[in-house]
This record gives structure tokens, sequence and C-alpha cells, in this order.
């Protein structure tokens, strides 16, 4: 049969966000950041699609197996639903403290009226994106989460997932896109690197610099507070002065990489970091990705 109402079919990821430990030189590598989201993707489309097929087939009736925990999910992935109204009709997860109840006006941990989004892009587009920050109940922080919709007919489905933390590999290029922006602008491209809305801020990716000479900290985009320092008072947990490895880096080779533990501004933890600098004049510029999530 045919619902009565145009819906919303929603994949919403649960409580876990993919991790991998850090591992020895000589095992095989883990999937980098970029690999797991192509990974998170294909079980997402793949519940989709399996949703989209029973929707097609039941109706209405799809409302009681979307909400019967585990019939519609993909470990951390569940199903959800919506009318085009916003009311909030299955779940077969955390959410269904939300059924029954309108959640047009549901907002993120940053104000964004995601739900609404959702729908307003429905309407438009046979399918698309809507990034938003959501409460990681594992982590104990807000991060960006990623749902994508696609309209069928007069239904549309929604798939949502956390977006993987930065690979090291993403930390290069941005520490080469903030070559650049030295290169062509000199120091006026500190204000780029210390500013949120720079380019150079990603949630747990972020560029700073360092005097090769002077060894003071020039530009911080994740810890603002050090600029200004001396490069050798930063000393990690354990002791290692990480900062003055860098600039022996820079000065002996140019470039290259650093491992020490520092703490992560999304998580608040201190966690083992692997860092690329680059050499620019008396400049060192650097980035560097949290081994939770990229070797």
């Amino acid at each position: 049969m045919t619902p009565s109402k145009p819906l919303i079919v929603a994949v919403m990821l649960g409580a876990t966000l993919p991790t991998s430990a850090p591992m020895a030189a000589d095992k095989a590598p883990v999937a980098t950041a970029p690999t797991k989201a192509v990974s998170e993707a294909v079980r997402v489309q793949a519940l989709l699609d399996r949703a989209e097929n029973h929707l097609r087939d039941a109706g209405d009736q799809a409302m009681a197996s979307f909400s019967r925990a585990g019939e519609f999910a993909d470990g951390d992935l569940y199903v959800y639903v919506l009318d085009m109204q916003g009311n909030f009709l299955a779940s077969g997860g955390s959410s269904t403290t939300l059924i029954g109840r309108n959640v047009m006006d549901l907002t993120d941990s940053g104000g964004r009226p995601f739900m609404r989004e959702i729908l307003d892009g429905a309407r438009t587009r046979t399918s698309g994106q809507v990034e938003y920050r959501w409460s990681n109940p594992l982590r104990g922080t807000n991060e960006p989460k990623i749902a994508t919709y696609r309209r069928v007919r007069d239904h549309v489905l929604v798939v949502g997932y956390y977006a993987p933390n930065a690979s090291f590999e993403m930390a290069k290029s941005l520490v080469w896109r903030a070559v650049h922006d030295l290169k062509v602008n000199g120091e006026g491209a500190f204000s780029h690197f210390n500013s949120v809305n720079g380019g150079f801020v990603q949630d747990d990716l972020y560029v700073f610099v360092i005097g090769v000479e002077d060894g003071l900290i020039h530009a911080n985009g994740g810890q603002p507070r050090v600029i200004g320092r001396k490069a050798s008072e930063l000393v990690d947990i354990n002791g290692k002065h990480f900062a003055s490895e860098m600039i022996a880096v820079a000065k002996d080779k140019g470039e290259g990489e650093i491992r020490y533990t520092f703490r992560n501004p999304v998580t608040q933890r201190h966690e083992s970091k692997r860092a690329y600098i680059v050499r620019v004049g008396k400049y060192l510029v650097g980035s560097g990705a949290y081994l939770s999530t990229a070797q």
C-alpha cells in the first residue's frame, strides 16, 4: 500500500565513533579517515536501500518495523522516520523518545535547525547532504555529523553518521595550504591560521607556526593562548620537548614529522599525535592528526 503522507526515512549513527588504535610500523596500516568515510557510506546506502524497499512494499505498516530494535539496524546505524511536517513517526534506536513529537525546530548543539534543513532540502532536491553537530555519548563531545538524504517519489530517505576525525594525510594537505598562504601573504597569514573562520581550524585539525630562529610560537589555531611563548617551554606529558624537535627537523631537513602526546581540543584529553612540519624561511608551519583516527 502507499503511505497517506510523504515520509522521511532516516538512518542515524548511534554512539560509536570509528577509531583505530596506534600500531607498530611493521604492521599493515589501518584505514585512514577518508577510507573509513567511504566504508560508512557503503553501510548507510545498503541500509537505506533495505529501508526504501520495505517502505515501498509495506507503506504505513513499515513504521512498526522501523520501531522494532534491531530489525532495521546495522551495528550503530538505525532507521527513524519523519513526515514532511516534521512529525517523528518511528525509530529503532535511542531516539524513540521523540516518537509522536514534532521535531521541525529541533536544533543541533550549535543551535542549527538541521531537521528543518533536511526537510527543506527534500522538498527541492532529489538528494543532498546536511552537516550538523551532535553529542557523541561515547566521547562526551559535540562532533560533526553528516546526514545524506535521497527523495524517492513522495518519500525521503536520510542517512546520518559521525564524520571521522582528521587523518595524517589531511593534516599534511592543510600544512601545504598554509605554506602557500604564508608565502603569498607573509605574516598576515597568521591571522588566518589563528581565526576559527580563517579556513585553517577544522575540529581537531589546525595549523601552528614556530619561528625557527627566535623559537617563538607565532600562530596556533588550536590553543591561541600559547602564542608568543617560547617553543622550548612546550613539553608533553611524557617530558618530550616536541616543539624543540620540530625546530631541529626544520633546520636539518626542511620538512618532516614528529610524534608526541598533546591535548585534543575536541575531546579535551591527551592523545598521541603525529605532526607534519615544513620550513618556510624563518618559520616552520605544522599540523597534526591524533592517532585515535590515523597512523
